[in-house]
C-alpha cells in the first residue's frame, strides 16, 4: 500500500462529475489497484475513490497546469467504466509504501455459533435444574443448536440467534413437529435465545408456546458484568 499525504485537487468523470479544490489530503493506492482519497474527518470514508479493475498512470502537467502550481498528474481509469479520476498534485508532503501480506480477514465475534458454545456452558441461565444433553441435534430437517432438559427431566429444544426474527420462530416450531413425534423425546418444549428479538418474533413465539430469553453476550464471555449496572 502506498500512502501520500499531498496538496492536490481531484476530479471525477463518469455517470457523475465532482471536484474536489485544492487541499491537503491522504492519497491511498491499494495492492488491489484501487484508489482513495481521504481527508482528516468523516471517519472511515473517503471523498472520492476509483475501485478496481482500473489502471493507473501517471502524466506530466501542460503548460497551464505547471503555471497554476502542478507539479504531476494521476490519472485512474475504470477498467468496465471508463469513468476517470484525475488527481492534481502540487506538493507531496509525505510519499512511503508498504507491504501489508495477506489479510486473514474479519473474525467476526458474537456470532450465533459463539452464543451456542457460551449457552451450552452456562446451561443454567435457561433455568435452575437445566441440563445440556448435546449441541447441533440432529433432526430430519437440520440440527437443533442445543437439546437439553429441564430440571424435571422434560426435553428442550433451543435455537439461537444473534437477531431474532420471525423466521427464527418458524424454524424452532418446525424442529418441534418433529421432535415431538419421536417417543424418546416427547414433550418438547422450546426455547427461543437471542441477544435481540423483535417484538413480532416475541409475539409469534408466545402463541406457540415457545419461551424467549434475551442472551447478554458480554455477560456470558465475561466481559461485563450486568449485576453492576444502573441500567
Amino acid at each position: 500500500m502506498r500512502l501520500v499525504i499531498a496538496q492536490c485537487s481531484v476530479d471525477y468523470a463518469g455517470r457523475l462529475s465532482a471536484h474536489l479544490p485544492l487541499a491537503t489530503r491522504l492519497l491511498l493506492v491499494k495492492a488491489d489497484g484501487s484508489v482513495l482519497v481521504h481527508s482528516d474527518s468523516l471517519s472511515y470514508k473517503p471523498l472520492n475513490w476509483m475501485s478496481p479493475p482500473c489502471t493507473f498512470s501517471t502524466v506530466e502537467p501542460e503548460e497551464a497546469q505547471l503555471d497554476n502550481g502542478v507539479t504531476e498528474i494521476w490519472r485512474v481509469t475504470q477498467a468496465k467504466t471508463a469513468d476517470l479520476l484525475v488527481i492534481s498534485i502540487h506538493a507531496i508532503l509525505h510519499d512511503t509504501t508498504h507491504e501489508l501480506g495477506i489479510d486473514p480477514g474479519l473474525q467476526k465475534d458474537g456470532v450465533e455459533s459463539d452464543l451456542q458454545k457460551l449457552l451450552a456452558e452456562q446451561i443454567n441461565l435457561l433455568g435452575e435444574g437445566y441440563r445440556l444433553v448435546r449441541r447441533e441435534f440432529m433432526t430430519a430437517i437440520g440440527p437443533v443448536d442445543i437439546l437439553a432438559t429441564d430440571a424435571t427431566g422434560a426435553s428442550v429444544a433451543v435455537e439461537i440467534k444473534r437477531r431474532g426474527d420471525i423466521d427464527g420462530v418458524e424454524q424452532l416450531t418446525r424442529y418441534l413437529e418433529l421432535m415431538n413425534r419421536d417417543p424418546h423425546l416427547a414433550p418438547v418444549a422450546g426455547v427461543f435465545a437471542a441477544q435481540e428479538i423483535k417484538p413480532q418474533a416475541r409475539t409469534l413465539a408466545q402463541d406457540r408456546g415457545i419461551r424467549c430469553v434475551v442472551l447478554d453476550y458480554d455477560a456470558m464471555r465475561g466481559m461485563d458484568d450486568s449485576h453492576s449496572r444502573l441500567f
